[in-house]
């Protein structure tokens, strides 16, 4: 279960939801964090529930700020080598969940901070953590979603900006292969995650949304975080050493098998 001992992972949005899933997963399993979100008070939460699952206090550093600032990311990257003379795995998690529809012409600030986080700050700070990750032979995982392999009208910036996130995780995969760093993308369905709170459901609201999303998944739930966090560190460790450049889909057969999204 310690398979990840000795590895630095950095997990951007890991201050709840699936990103805090991963790193309590990674944690149970050896994983020395570097946790990065807005909310400080938050991403102590999660430092603590690490450390609830077995790493020490001083395995796990938090810094709290905005990704899509380069000056943070920058210091970010910087104080988890630093803090941990290493880093082994980018995990590519935060992101913002809306933007509107394309067709509005009311949207392109929505549209525009939407795209600045969920696409440029994760191709930023991978630019950042590469020279490191060289050093390590380490590897890249994106959080991307299967709306970047489907369309979903109400959502388009949303699909449009996983979909630009599928084709990096695509490309860098082959720009680094033969330096021997992996590339990998987790492409979810509807996951129970604090992201969908930006949609101000109350919470009667939002068990109906998962309700209703639920029956869109053929295996007949939505997921939850340990669900991504564990094809995360398949992906993350050396038992997928072969594998570069895969959009591994986590969604319970809704891709190919589910109704029209009903947001």
């Amino acid at each position: 279960m310690e398979e990840f001992k000795g590895k630095v992972v950095l997990i951007t949005g890991s201050s709840a939801g699936i990103g805090a899933g991963i790193a309590v997963y990674l944690a149970a399993r050896g994983a020395r964090l570097s946790l990065t979100g807005r909310d400080q008070g938050k991403l102590r939460g999660v430092a603590q529930r690490c450390v609830e699952a077995g790493v020490t206090e001083q395995d796990v550093l938090t810094t709290a700020g905005d990704l899509t600032d380069e000056t943070f990311r920058n210091q970010l990257v910087t104080r988890t080598v630093n803090t941990f003379g290493q880093l082994d795995v980018l995990v590519n998690n935060a992101g913002l969940g809306n933007g509107g529809n394309l067709s509005d012409p009311g949207q392109m600030e929505s549209f525009n901070d939407l795209m600045n986080l969920n696409v440029n700050a994760h191709v930023s700070i991978s630019k950042l953590a590469i020279p490191h990750l060289l050093g390590s032979r380490g590897n890249i995982v994106n959080i991307s979603s299967n709306l970047g392999l489907r369309p979903c009208p109400g959502l388009g910036a949303y699909c449009m900006s996983k979909a630009a996130l599928d084709m990096f995780t695509k490309v860098l995969a082959l720009e680094l292969a033969s330096k021997g760093v992996r590339v990998n993308s987790v492409n979810p369905g509807c996951v129970r995650s604090e992201i969908h709170r930006v949609m101000n459901f109350t919470d009667e609201q939002y068990e109906a949304f998962l309700a209703r999303q639920a029956e869109m998944h053929p295996i007949g739930r939505v997921g939850e975080p340990k669900d991504v966090a564990r094809a995360v560190a398949f992906l993350a460790s050396d038992k997928s050493s072969f594998i570069t450049g895969e959009l591994l889909v986590v969604d319970g057969g809704s891709l190919y098998g589910g109704n029209e999204i009903k947001i």
